[in-house]
Order: C-alpha cells, then structure tokens, then sequence
C-alpha cells in the first residue's frame, strides 16, 4: 500500500506520514507513507491520498487529479501522536473500497 499525505508545503504532512509508516509496520504492514504538497499528485504511483484538514476546500481538485481514494484527514490529526488513528482511518478507506463492487461507488 502507497499513501501519499498532503499538505499545504509538505512539512506537517511528513510528520503524519513518518507516524502512519511506524504504526503500519507495527501493525505488520508492508505500508509506504510519503508527504508532499498537492504538486506531488501529478505522475505519482499511490493507492490512497489523505489530505491535510486545512486543505479541506480543495478536496474536489484533488480527487479529480487522482484515480484514487482521497480522504481529508481529521482535524485533530496532528494529535495522534503514534498514527495509530490515521492507520485506522487508512485501513477503513481501503476496507471499504475493496469491498465495494465497481460501478457503484
């Protein structure tokens, strides 16, 4: 799994991403999180972007820039000190992309 978290200039998302790579892998996940600003969309090879809460309004930009499931993280993310959190939310979004039958989501 490639997460890409974006913010607005790629230094906050790094912090989330660091933490959701250390919790994926000790969850036992063989996850790859990297930050980036909304620039590093174009040309990139991710399963799911999640989007800083302050980037919130430009959500329907970013989906159309991706084929892939995006999802603004919550606001208090940067409080989830061990990404154990954001992994969850993570693991939601794929569980429920996985499970839903094309054509209808």
């Amino acid at each position: 799994m490639r997460i890409l978290v974006v913010c607005g200039a790629g230094a906050s998302s790094t912090f989330v991403a660091q933490r959701l790579r250390r919790a994926a892998s000790d969850a036992g996940l063989d996850w790859d999180a990297t930050a980036g600003m909304e620039s590093s969309l174009s040309g990139g090879d991710h399963d799911l972007v999640l989007v800083g809460p302050h980037l919130a309004e430009r959500l329907d930009a970013i989906r159309a820039a991706v084929p892939v499931p995006v999802v603004v993280l919550p606001d208090d993310v940067f409080a989830d000190r061990d990404g154990s959190r954001t992994l969850a939310l993570a693991r939601s979004v794929i569980a429920e992309v996985w499970n839903t039958p094309k054509g209808t989501s």
